[in-house]
């Protein structure tokens, strides 16, 4: 961990309030909301692990990758829940996957009960909240900042994108369905890699869009690649969150349940999940 010094992320003006360092105007991120701690770790966050899958500890996940952003290191980041941890031990490329992201973050309940029973505090991030934030910072900056969303069904990546045009005017956001035939797909590929977004959202649930962003990760090497699932879905009003009250008690996998039955049978990987968390020695 060191000091973060402002010459290497191009801030223009700054002041600082206590322990926190805010952005006023930097190249990328030119609005007064960004915020990014005093301290900020040059490398990876703090690894812990879950069920032998890594996950990373931090306070202040999108600091890190604006900065990631900023040194043009391109990222892959992994949602982790319980549901995906339970997947990669029947499925050893999913385990590779996330064993090779450069960042895990704890998206999921059980992921951090898990850590909990083990002394350790770690806040759930949720990725539609990490993809939110890396959204508004990187849309503010009008046509510099390319944004991509693929994925979901057609008409509803064009709707997230249109919901999110209406809250940043500015904002650049390509975007292509995920039922794209063999053709489109190529086309998309080289649209990617002609824009070289800096943010890319891959809505093709699991593990399907890890799969894919990591076939595809070569196209743009400097952007941030995020697997979102149905976020598209919940920013174009197809869906809904479930209530704060439901999220900050950890039940938004009842609510997710209530709005999509067919689900149950994925959901009976969450008491496995927890009778493991009991019994698993590193």
């Amino acid at each position: 961990m060191s000091v973060l010094r402002i010459k290497k992320v191009g801030v223009r003006r700054q002041k600082v309030e206590g322990n926190r360092l805010w952005i006023l105007k930097s190249n990328l991120f030119p609005v007064p909301y960004v915020e990014i701690w005093s301290m900020v770790m040059r490398t990876s966050p703090k690894t812990s692990s879950v069920l032998g899958l890594p996950v990373h500890l931090s306070d202040n996940y999108t600091g890190w990758l604006l900065q990631c952003l900023e040194k043009e290191q391109g990222v892959h980041v992994v949602t982790l829940n319980a549901e995906m941890a339970m997947l990669a031990e029947k499925d050893p490329l999913v385990a590779k996957i996330i064993k090779e992201a450069d960042l895990v973050i704890p998206d999921g309940a059980g992921v951090v009960i898990y850590l909990k029973m083990r002394g350790q505090q770690q806040q759930r991030c949720p990725g539609i909240e990490l993809a939110q934030s890396l959204i508004e910072g990187l849309g503010s900056n009008g046509q510099g900042n390319v944004i991509a969303f693929y994925g979901g069904k057609p008409g509803v990546t064009a709707a997230a994108a249109d919901y999110w045009r209406g809250k940043l005017p500015e904002a650049n956001i390509i975007t292509a369905h995920g039922y794209l035939s063999p053709e489109e797909q190529e086309t998309w590929k080289n649209t990617l890699k002609i824009q070289q977004p800096r943010l890319i959202l891959v809505g093709l649930g699991v593990p399907r869009q890890e799969v894919w962003i990591r076939e595809n990760r070569a196209l743009c090497p400097q952007a941030i690649w995020v697997g979102v699932g149905g976020s598209f879905d919940i920013w174009s009003g197809t869906k809904s969150r479930a209530p704060g009250w439901l999220r900050n008690n950890n039940l938004e996998w009842l609510y997710r349940l209530y709005q999509e039955p067919w689900r149950w049978r994925r959901m009976l990987v969450l008491p496995q999940f927890f009778l493991k968390s009991l019994f698993y020695r590193h």
